[in-house]
């Protein structure tokens, strides 16, 4: 009886066969890696390096997937922003996988934030207020700072919370850059119903700001070119702010690392976000006129 037992478990076993992986490293020219991942392959060499320490697997037990494979799918992921089910595909994993993957690159790479995302150090502040005041006579600025909206799906919770005036629901990012395209400060975490102040408008002034917030517009631009999932995140706020932070942090590691940032990549076009009327608080007018007053009378 113990030997028909043993024939017949043995014959319901079955060995577990891995689908094959995509080895776009070994396989992918230069510039097919940067069409699908936006770098090159030192670059990702060095991004994986970055995020090692937290993403190695102990084991290789269930044939785990390498810091390298995990880099190539979630960059892929930030690149066109696709349905798991297609990258999954494309790269010989499950759409499981994928998703588990994205959750945990977005939280490494978003635990560097403060390591790449930094306010100018003195010895930095006079040049980058010279590269503000040639490209619109703007004095004493280190930065541009303006707000942008992150689509998201409906959350579970507070669901009214993250509906903006256009009736989508949307998380909103506060980003400050310099004229290089270089994100120095950012806050991920208002949800779309909050106010995006306006700014003031003064003939001579007016044109100099415009000019100079150039800046930060085309960074905005090319942030949700670049990274096309920023234009529809299908996630929940907590896990699409960790996607959002890691794709500012891919930003700065590629401007540092001279990746041409092609703004021309086929893509969606960034919602034109209209202007808001301005929202003015108790007792703030009158400071911030004296303040725009005192440029105005000393620099135009």
């Amino acid at each position: 009886m113990a030997t028909i037992v043993h024939r017949y478990r043995r014959r319901r076993y079955h060995q577990r066969v891995h689908a094959e992986r995509a080895k776009p490293l070994e396989q992918y020219t230069s510039e097919e890696l940067y069409a699908s991942f936006r770098f090159g392959r030192d670059d990702i060499k060095y991004i994986a390096d970055l995020v090692r320490p937290t993403l190695q697997h102990q084991t290789q037990r269930s044939h785990a997937l390498s810091v390298e494979e995990q880099c190539l799918i979630a960059l892929c992921f930030y690149a066109c922003g696709t349905f798991f089910q297609v990258i999954g595909d494309n790269m010989g994993v499950r759409k499981a996988t994928v998703s588990n993957v994205v959750t945990a690159m977005s939280v490494a790479l978003g635990s560097l934030i403060n390591q790449f995302v930094s306010i100018p150090k003195d010895d930095q502040t006079a040049q980058t207020k010279h590269k503000f005041f040639q490209m619109g006579n703007m004095p004493c600025t280190i930065g541009a700072i303006d707000c942008t909206h992150m689509h998201i799906q409906a959350p579970f919770e507070r669901e009214w919370e993250y509906v903006n005036r256009k009736g989508r629901h949307s998380i909103t990012i506060q980003l400050v850059g310099n004229a290089d395209l270089i994100i120095t400060n950012c806050v991920v975490k208002w949800p779309g119903s909050v106010h995006d102040a306006n700014t003031p408008e003064q003939a001579r002034f007016n044109s100099s700001h415009c000019k100079t917030r150039c800046a930060i517009e085309r960074l905005n631009g090319v942030l949700k070119r670049w990274f096309a999932c920023l234009n529809v995140l299908r996630e929940q706020p907590k896990v699409a702010s960790n996607i959002i932070l890691a794709c500012i942090v891919l930003h700065n590691i590629a401007t540092r690392r001279h990746v041409p940032l092609d703004d021309n990549f086929d893509g969606p076009e960034a919602d034109v976000e209209p202007e808001q009327p301005p929202m003015f608080l108790p007792n703030e007018g009158h400071t911030g006129h004296a303040i725009r007053d005192a440029i105005v009378r000393n620099y135009f």
